[in-house]
């Protein structure tokens, strides 16, 4: 068994690798080019993989800039599911997607890739579909958090409160003192928000 599950882990890292490398390819040529003027044909072939290969790993061209966009959405119900104790639901969001410090230097930063979907029509679209999904695993963790149903209209709006406002901060003219100063606004209707929710057992007791 020890075998198999070497071979599994090295065949993982190999994939992690190629999609990485993948990733990385694109997002230097459309820095350098613009995302219209490259192919997904010259990303395979500066990558040194089939188009096939590609296609394997990124549904479409956009999908190879956000190629974090799992990881991200994993994150954020994270944020509220594993928050401490004492933290409520919507601290625990601001201090997720509220910047702390500006990105650090060296290699492509958070300003390079948001730089980029601005400039760009199509990531701009791309994005926007990509939050209506996280906004949707977003509710469905507040109502759980909660204890209310699933299709709860509350939940799902203080998901769409959130992240409309993060995106706006994100790829318009604001800063993240823009983005806290909605999060202050959002306290006066919404900080009583799962007050009603059964307390939960450690370890995971939390107070929303």
């Amino acid at each position: 068994m020890r075998g198999v599950a070497g071979v599994s882990g090295l065949r993982e890292r190999k994939k992690a690798q190629t999609r990485k490398r993948l990733a990385d390819t694109a997002f230097t040529l459309f820095r350098e080019r613009g995302f219209e003027n490259v192919t997904v044909a010259e990303i395979a072939d500066a990558a040194e993989v089939a188009v096939s290969t590609l296609f394997a790993y990124f549904p479409c061209k956009e999908a190879l800039v956000f190629d974090a966009e799992d990881e991200y959405e994993r994150a954020l119900t994270a944020a509220v599911r594993e928050r401490d104790a004492g933290v409520s639901i919507l601290d625990a969001l601001e201090a997720h997607l509220v910047p702390v410090a500006p990105p650090a230097a060296g290699g492509p930063s958070g300003e390079d890739f948001v730089e980029l979907v601005k400039s760009t029509p199509a990531l701009l679209d791309y994005a926007s579909r990509v939050r209506h999904r996280w906004e949707a695993s977003l509710a469905g963790t507040l109502a759980q958090e909660v204890g209310v149903a699933e299709d709860d209209l509350l939940a799902k709006t203080l998901a769409r409160f959130v992240l409309d406002a993060n995106f706006l901060a994100t790829y318009g003219d604001h800063s993240p003192e823009d983005l806290k100063s909605v999060f202050e606004r959002l306290r006066y209707g919404w900080a009583d928000f799962g007050s009603a929710a059964a307390g939960k057992s450690a370890p995971g007791d939390k107070n929303p």
